[in-house]
């Protein structure tokens, strides 16, 4: 039987995927199958690992730890990691980390197209044109709301809301952001950008873009409250945590019309939608492509593996999980 740590992988990755473990003598086995793995094939996976690289869908608890006994590395690849119970892990003497920095403007990017998305019906738009109805230019045909001059309220001011405040720089727009800790005075006034409370937020916000991690206190962070806070011509935008969302309310809130728009990049529970949410044309929908571009994918590749071989080699994890309190 080899003696080279063993690495199980419960997802395809983009190439060049696992090479540098490789390189490095490791034993590599990746799910085959480009869905979420089997949870009875992640169990007996586990039990032979050194290290494991898992992916959001997966769901890394108690269960999957007592199957582990020689686990010493989880590598999440995504820059969050509600899916794994962190605390437990590191009580068992397990490493997590995750994936920052490397997908911030490929994120980031995707929000501020989908904020002009939404805001310029480009979905409602295309779909005119691609069904063979457009009969040709009209002076109020899918008028849309203005962005550049425009507020931008930023929930979430950490790598990725600073690439999107950036990014509203350029278009003119005055930033308000809400964070769990305000940010250093000094990149308030890079962004020119302004701390306000959450309910101000909401209410003064004509964009709201959602950046921040999910847990206990930020699930269901906009719901029917915070909606009826903001303006009838806002747009939100969702590129962060699907939970983050009380979608029933959402839609509920797009169908009568209580706000202009949203554009959404993640979902509750994906791959399933809010039934309502398919039915209305004022959404913009993505199938969870933020870090979608060659240059990030390879890049959460590179640090997966990077922080496996560091964490194995007994060196300290590259970009290790925050503490969890």
């Amino acid at each position: 039987m080899s003696s080279a740590p063993f690495v199980f992988v419960t997802r395809q990755l983009p190439e060049p995927g696992i090479e540098l473990l490789l390189q490095a003598g490791y034993e590599v086995e990746v799910w085959p199958e480009d869905r979420p793995i089997d949870r009875a094939v992640l169990l007996n996976k586990v039990a032979q690992c050194d290290a494991l690289i898992s992916m959001l869908t997966d769901s890394i608890d108690e269960e999957v730890f007592d199957h582990a006994p020689q686990l010493k590395v989880v590598a999440n690849f995504a820059v969050g990691f509600n899916n794994i119970d962190v605390a437990l892990a590191r009580k068992r003497g397990i490493e997590v980390t995750t994936t920052p920095n490397v997908l911030t403007d490929a994120t980031a990017d995707l929000a501020f197209g989908l904020l002009l998305a939404a805001a310029r019906r480009f979905t409602e738009g295309e779909q005119l044109v691609r069904s063979g109805q457009w009969d040709g230019w009209t002076p109020t045909q899918l008028l849309g709301r203005p962005v550049a001059g425009q507020t931008l309220g930023i929930v979430g001011m950490g790598a990725i809301g600073q690439a999107v405040a950036r990014r509203a720089k350029g278009f003119g727009m005055s930033i308000v952001y809400h964070n769990r800790r305000r940010v250093d005075a000094a990149i308030e006034e890079a962004l020119n950008a302004r701390y306000v409370s959450l309910n101000d937020l909401f209410s003064q916000s004509d964009f709201v873009s959602l950046h921040a991690p999910l847990n206990d206190e930020s699930r269901h962070l906009v719901n029917a409250d915070s909606l009826a806070k903001m303006k009838e011509t806002a747009i939100i935008v969702n590129t962060a945590r699907g939970p983050l969302i009380d979608e029933v309310a959402l839609a509920a809130a797009l169908q009568r019309k209580q706000i202009f728009a949203a554009g959404l990049d993640v979902f509750a529970e994906e791959p399933i939608i809010e039934p309502q949410l398919m039915t209305l044309p004022n959404v913009v929908m993505m199938p969870h492509l933020g870090s979608a571009t060659v240059t990030a994918r390879r890049d959460m590749v590179e640090l997966c593996c990077r922080n496996i071989l560091a964490v194995l080699q007994n060196q300290p994890a590259l970009t290790p999980a925050p503490a969890v309190n």
